[in-house]
């Protein structure tokens, strides 16, 4: 795997740092592609690991985290963002993991412990407002751009535009996916007609897609997400509602988001940074207590972390979802004076 820019900045500064010290763990670590909430929430805890001389990170990027769970869950990768979607998947075998089979994705996924978890930002459709598509209801016959060629964020795509659309991929519209670093120049190129995707707020690939032409950016009718089908799906394994009004958030210049009352809808992707179940205890803890002395950092590194719930406890777990918080992290958040549902513990 290759090293991102900022990991290689990252080891040389610590090694410069502990040059009168003993040496650090080394981590490895995968994340998504530089700009989303994986990507910052990993690099920001690589950062407090190395200024509090914990452990040096080496962060491989852009990274397709159904790989990267079963890179950790198979001991080959310390440290992954993992969608919790994917972790009760891959215990059912089922999904990306259907080659594994219903027993081996339960005896993976039974070596993967979570540190901490948090959201992926919200979904959404959107297009070039010189594009044939018009909104929720001008989706079929359309070529859409949805998602990686596997993965949680696809799976979710499809659903989505199912549940509002009414549309089904390879049926009711041409889906086309691509890998996370061609995003931005699919998009930009005009090779679909619109896009149905992962967003954050303010949302980078939207932002660099820009510059070829405004956009608009659909929310989830009213009446459709106080619907059964929809209630029923953001309380599905993994999945959460990522609900705010707008004014509370920061126009991008070229940018129109509709509603029809101010009020952002759509699914969130709950999710967490996961180890395999092998970490010593005090690494773990030491990661989840650095992880919570600098929330703060983590919400500075991009105006999208503000509203992932970084530092809260419990969020997404328990349930259908298959993994529990690894020992050492539960002592770190009850260290911090916060209670660790039951059903989370180990």
């Amino acid at each position: 795997m290759s090293l991102t820019k900022f990991a290689l900045a990252l080891a040389v500064s610590a090694s410069l740092l502990a040059s009168n010290a003993s040496a650090q763990n080394v981590i490895t670590a995968e994340t998504g592609p530089p700009g989303t909430v994986p990507f910052t929430a990993t690099t920001a805890l690589a950062e407090v690991a190395s200024a509090e001389k914990i452990a040096d990170f080496q962060v491989a990027d852009s990274q397709t985290l159904t790989n990267s769970l079963q890179n950790v869950a198979e001991g080959k990768t310390d440290v992954a963002g993992a969608p919790l979607i994917l972790t009760f998947l891959m215990s059912k075998g089922a999904g990306p993991y259907a080659k594994l089979g219903k027993e081996k994705g339960a005896a993976l996924i039974d070596n993967v412990r979570v540190l901490y978890t948090f959201n992926y930002g919200g979904f959404g459709l959107y297009a070039y407002n010189s594009a044939s598509v018009k909104g929720w209801d001008s989706v079929k016959g359309k070529t859409i751009l949805n998602g990686p060629p596997r993965g949680a964020a696809l799976t979710n795509d499809r659903g989505i535009l199912t549940i509002v659309a009414g549309a089904n991929d390879g049926k009711d519209y041409k889906g086309i996916q691509v890998n996370w670093g061609q995003m931005a120049k699919t998009i930009s190129d005009g090779s679909a007609d619109g896009m149905m995707l992962p967003i954050t707020f303010p949302d980078n690939r939207i932002t660099r897609s820009l510059s070829a032409g405004d956009m608009t950016l659909w929310s989830i009718p009213k009446d459709v997400w106080e619907g059964e089908a929809m209630q029923k799906y953001v309380k599905s394994p993994g999945t959460g509602s990522l609900v705010f009004d707008l004014k509370n958030v920061s126009p991008q210049k070229g940018l129109t988001i509709v509603s029809e009352d101010g009020i952002w809808r759509s699914p969130t992707t709950l999710a967490s940074e996961v180890v395999n179940k092998s970490m010593d205890f005090d690494t773990a803890k030491a990661l989840t207590a650095a992880m919570l002395r600098n929330v703060e950092t983590f919400k500075s590194k991009a105006p999208f972390m503000a509203t992932t719930q970084i530092g809260s406890v419990g969020v997404g777990l328990c349930g259908a979802v298959p993994v529990k918080y690894h020992p050492g992290a539960v002592a770190a958040f009850e260290e911090a004076g916060m209670t660790v549902p039951d059903c989370a513990k180990p």
